[in-house]
């Protein structure tokens, strides 16, 4: 048998907030109704079938009490907390404080609290003010970017926030666009500065209107501030303004020294009578002068109009200054820029005028005419060949009558030639011009000239070496020849004495001893000086009763000794 207990819950728990301190935030302004925020409290008791797990939420009180004392409120089962009231106003509460009850047993059992803070966030309900809202200010004229003066607002939205961030804007008083207005990024002051130099002479005060906003528009309907400034223009010394700043003049090249140009003035932009004077600033050639009073430009130099050093287009530029005796001085510049018109006045010239050609079937060489001067002034030239130049060479000019063809008409012997050419333009201006001619001996056509064999002049030196060479191999083969001669072996027969002396005088072997040797020593005082021989074998004296034929097997040399010394005959 199954037996069921079942246990009645008691309300013995309170229940418990799942935070002890609950935040949200709402814009001040909202209207009643928006929600800020959710509380939330737990019981463990039943809530099914009890009412002892069932809480129920309730303020117990609101701090500050501004407006007053009921601007929330809670949702009695869901917690969510809501705006009851309009009012809420962030520069006067920025925060609010709130005691969360909750009661279990739907209200009529344990309670519990919590607490509920609320910020109320900014929104632009606040106009920026100027203050103050009235300026005077002082600039001297024709300063760009110069600060005019600084417009100081107040907003009572939060610092810092797009809300409190000012925008400056003008509103009348600036028609000519002189002027512009910027906020500090820090202090949110408005920057008035100047875009355009303001000009004295043409009004010399300015009143300006500026309006403040915010970045973010307003949340409510509200007033703009606007701020009233005089600017005072100041009178400063200008300097000379030439009209036109850039002046064009026609001239023509080559005009006499002295010769009128043109007058290039300027103006002073001050009402006082102030006295100015020229000066020429910039003159590359040097060809120009200018009247200090008047302005009157001359001509100081011959202009030439194919000077490529100075002139660019057939322009000529100069720049010329102004200035005025006010205090402080003052200087401004002007630009003449001078058109200079073609004369004829340079002659056609060849190009190249070194060349270099055959003597033989000679091909001609083509040189282009160049002429500096415009046309009219340049082709169809003429070509002359002048100073006898003629009696040798030819000139033929081209039928478009740009270019020259030289050639050889009679032979010349190799080596440098001056070719006098004269070309004139189709304006009869001419130019003499001596070509570098080389002649070389060759056929036809030719670049430069083949080099002649060098070997000629070598021939003479080449023998000289060569008889040389061979005069030192006769020397040579006549000194081995010396060599090879032997001197006989024995002297003789008259001087034999005198080589016994010679090889004899230190003694013979033992065989030698008992020789008489005091018969040899006769005539010892004209005896000659000795002298050692290693090609010449040595002479032995013969001892009695020897038998010398023995040399005889010795060889040549000692044969003559045998027939000597041993009593045989010579063969």
């Amino acid at each position: 048998m199954n037996i069921s207990i079942i246990v009645t819950d008691q309300n013995d728990h309170k229940p418990k907030f799942t935070q002890d301190v609950f935040r949200g935030s709402v814009l001040e302004g909202v209207l009643p109704g928006t929600s800020v925020m959710q509380v939330t409290a737990t019981d463990e008791d039943d809530a099914i079938n009890t009412y002892n797990g069932v809480v129920a939420y309730s303020i117990h009180s609101q701090e500050p009490k501004d407006p007053h004392d009921l601007m929330f409120t809670v949702h009695r089962s869901t917690g969510t907390i809501s705006v009851i009231s309009s009012g809420l106003d962030r520069e006067r509460v920025p925060e609010y404080t709130l005691t969360i009850q909750a009661t279990d047993m739907d209200g009529d059992g344990s309670t519990t609290t919590a607490v509920a803070t609320v910020e109320i966030l900014d929104a632009n309900d606040n106009a920026p003010v100027f203050d103050p809202q009235k300026y005077e200010a002082h600039v001297p004229e024709n300063t760009v970017g110069h600060e005019v003066q600084r417009l100081t607002v107040t907003d009572l939205d939060a610092a810092n926030t797009p809300a409190w961030h000012a925008n400056y804007r003008i509103l009348e008083g600036d028609d000519g666009d002189h002027f512009t207005i910027t906020t500090h990024p820090e202090s949110n002051q408005g920057i008035l500065t100047t875009r355009k130099g303001l000009d004295f002479e043409a009004k010399n005060q300015h009143t300006l209107y500026v309006e403040v906003t915010n970045e973010t528009p307003f949340v409510v309907k509200l007033p703009t501030s606007t701020a009233t400034i005089v600017v005072h223009v100041e009178d400063v010394n200008e300097a000379p303004v030439f009209v036109p700043p850039s002046k064009v003049v026609e001239v023509q090249e080559g005009i006499s020294i002295g010769a009128p140009i043109c007058t290039y003035t300027a103006q002073d932009p001050d009402k006082g009578n102030q006295k100015i004077s020229y000066h020429i600033l910039r003159d590359p050639a040097g060809w120009l002068a200018m009247d200090p009073d008047s302005g009157q430009v001359t001509a100081a130099g011959m202009l030439d109009r194919e000077d490529e050093q100075f002139v660019r287009n057939n322009i000529y530029e100069v720049m010329v200054l102004a200035a005025d005796d006010g205090s402080p001085p003052t200087t401004g510049t002007g630009t003449l820029l001078l058109t200079l018109m073609d004369v004829n006045d340079h002659g056609p010239v060849p190009e190249p005028r070194q060349v270099t050609i055959c003597n033989q079937s000679p091909v001609p060489r083509v040189l282009n005419i160049t002429d500096k001067d415009l046309y009219p002034h340049t082709s169809p030239f003429q070509a002359q060949l002048t100073q006898d130049s003629d009696i040798h060479w030819m000139a033929e000019v081209s039928e478009k009558g740009d270019t020259v063809a030289l050639s050889l008409k009679k032979f010349l012997k190799q080596g440098m030639y001056d070719v006098h050419l004269s070309l004139s333009d189709h304006g009869d201006k001419e130019q003499l011009t001596v070509i570098r001619a080389t002649v070389c001996d060759c056929h036809g056509h030719v670049e430069n000239c083949p080099e002649p064999w060098k070997g000629g002049f070598l021939l003479p030196i080449l023998g000289a070496v060569l008889a040389l060479l061979f005069l030192l191999l006769a020397l040579l083969l006549l000194m081995r020849k010396k060599r090879k001669v032997k001197e006989p072996l024995l002297l003789p027969e008259d001087d034999t004495r005198d080589n016994v002396f010679y090889y004899g005088e230190e003694g013979g072997g033992e065989e030698d001893q008992d020789y008489d040797i005091t018969q040899l020593h006769r005539g010892l005082e004209a005896r000659p000086e000795v002298v050692f021989r290693n090609d010449v074998a040595p002479t032995f004296i013969p001892t009695p009763d020897q038998d010398y034929d023995y040399l005889s097997e010795w060889g040549s040399r000692f044969k003559k000794l045998a027939d000597m010394y041993g009593g045989g005959q010579d063969n």
